[in-house]
């Protein structure tokens, strides 16, 4: 596959009757506007380097769009569902919309094979919100870049990495037992194993999806989805200001009822500015953290079969191999790093396999040391080796953050891939936490792609930890930690 241009592309248009814009790299959500009296929103959507292919991967890219709406008496935001009729919505050339079964969103895509940037095209969706007063609402609109994994089997397991599975291909549904995958892991009928189609998100989540989903919340869920208390003072790190996290408090809450304004400020100045950082992949996540933005977001958490076929598709397993396909890496330096903290962060020399992994000589890092912006190895003329991309196009698959992975051991395998509602608990005691009961709690989630920091230690190096099939870092903790970020799929 020739890797396009993977850059983060996400966008969140802030809109009621007199609409506003925010956009963020190549993605754009502009020119947004409700009919109240139709029930629908229209806005213009543009992102660049999209694709649709009949060759290998045979793929596509696609936005996944999703509204929250906030009503003026409760000031409470609450997920919009939309018509789950597709010709209830439109577009023009050359994208198509497809509705999903629950309303909690829809899919923009290109209508036909080709390759290249979308200009600024129309987009009117219909929205099914119970008992609707458009009057008094005011909408958010928010996309989330995703790529397309067709259905189709695929093998697990690469007979050289740590805890790896007994290599095994997936050619269905069916259960697969212990004896297939290796001692203590089996995948019940109802576990997603990445057979069927499905789409996974593009990128980890980034530092400004982050603060825009804080944004949404009430008081007490920005307290438990943060470190700092929500009335801390203006420019206080709502996390630690350590490993390029900037997410910052703008504005105080108030009262414990009151809930702050977030935004990143990781060259301490205005907010949100050019080289804020967001871009760059969250980190300092917990399981529970993530769990819950993509509760929020309506996605759901990979399975970590899924996660190997989006690392692999259907091609043969390599002995080692990371990502994109090959046992060649090559590490991401803070020396190499260009553009820091911009929407064009990169790296100053282009090698295959660029990483963001943890390497020390002596006790000095001679790594990022931080997270770095989503797609950083990405230019417009990179293939998949030298974008560092996985088979279907998502990127960071190795390295940055480790990746969240539902595990077929019994702490996990009786989850069923039930999507979120786009709600969060309201429950005192679980106040803003993810509310989908059949989600597994830390135990029942795996980490998968290696990260940024490893185990410091003398002449250390963790990118094994980066490999498609290694399993060795076990089972989540319920704490955050530095190397944990996210990435959700539907």
């Amino acid at each position: 596959m020739n890797s396009k241009n993977y850059f983060k592309k996400i966008a969140i248009a802030a809109m009621g009757l007199f609409a506003f814009n925010v956009q963020a790299n190549n993605l754009k959500i502009t020119g947004t506007s409700v009919d109240t009296s139709a029930g629908t929103v229209t806005f213009n959507i543009q992102w660049d380097n999209s694709w649709r292919t009949n060759i290998a991967p045979a793929n596509y890219d696609a936005v996944w769009v999703f509204v929250k709406y906030q009503d003026c008496a409760d000031k409470l935001w609450k997920h919009a569902n939309l018509s789950v009729a597709s010709s209830d919505h439109s577009t023009a050339s050359p994208l198509k919309i497809d509705a999903v079964t629950d309303g909690k969103g829809v899919f923009v895509y290109r209508s036909a094979i080709g390759g290249g940037n979308i200009s600024s095209t129309s987009v009117t969706l219909k929205m099914n919100v119970a008992a609707a007063n458009y009057e008094n609402y005011n909408f958010k609109v928010f996309g989330v870049e995703m790529v397309n994994i067709p259905s189709g089997s695929f093998s697990v397991g690469d007979g050289t990495s740590t805890s790896t599975y007994t290599q095994y291909t997936i050619t269905g549904n069916s259960s697969i037992a212990t004896s297939s995958l290796g001692s203590g892991d089996s995948a019940p009928v109802a576990f997603p194993k990445g057979y069927n189609a499905f789409y996974s998100m593009k990128y980890e989540i980034t530092q400004e999806q982050y603060a825009e989903f804080l944004n949404t919340l009430t008081y007490n869920q920005q307290a438990r989805r943060s470190v700092a208390a929500p009335n801390s003072a203006a420019g206080t790190f709502a996390f630690s200001n350590a490993y390029g996290n900037g997410i910052k408090i703008q504005v105080p809450g108030n009262n414990a009822s009151i809930p702050a304004l977030y935004g990143c400020d990781v060259t301490t100045g205005d907010y949100n500015d050019v080289n804020d950082g967001q871009n760059v992949a969250m980190n300092q996540l917990s399981w529970s953290d993530t769990a819950a933005f993509l509760d929020w977001s309506a996605l759901r958490p990979m399975t970590e079969l899924e996660f190997e076929k989006i690392c692999r598709g259907p091609l043969s397993p390599v002995a080692g191999e990371y990502a994109w396909g090959t046992t060649e890496i090559n590490i991401a330096s803070s020396t190499g790093i260009t553009n820091a903290y911009t929407a064009s962060e990169g790296f100053n020399t282009v090698a295959n396999g660029r990483a963001n992994y943890y390497a020390s000589s002596g006790w000095t890092n001679v790594g990022a040391g931080r997270t770095v912006k989503v797609g950083f190895s990405a230019t417009n003329s990179s293939g998949r080796a030298t974008a560092a991309a996985a088979y279907y196009g998502a990127m960071e698959m190795s390295g940055n953050t480790y990746e969240f992975a539902v595990t077929t051991k019994a702490t996990g395998n009786t989850y069923t891939g039930l999507v979120g509602d786009g709600e969060l608990s309201t429950t005192t005691a679980t106040d803003g936490d993810a509310n989908q009961a059949s989600w597994p709690d830390n135990t029942g989630v795996y980490l998968r792609g290696g990260d940024f920091l490893g185990a410091a230690n003398f002449n250390g190096n963790n990118s094994s930890f980066l490999r498609i099939s290694d399993r060795a870092s076990g089972a989540a903790l319920a704490t955050r930690n530095a190397g944990y970020g996210g990435r959700g799929v539907r």
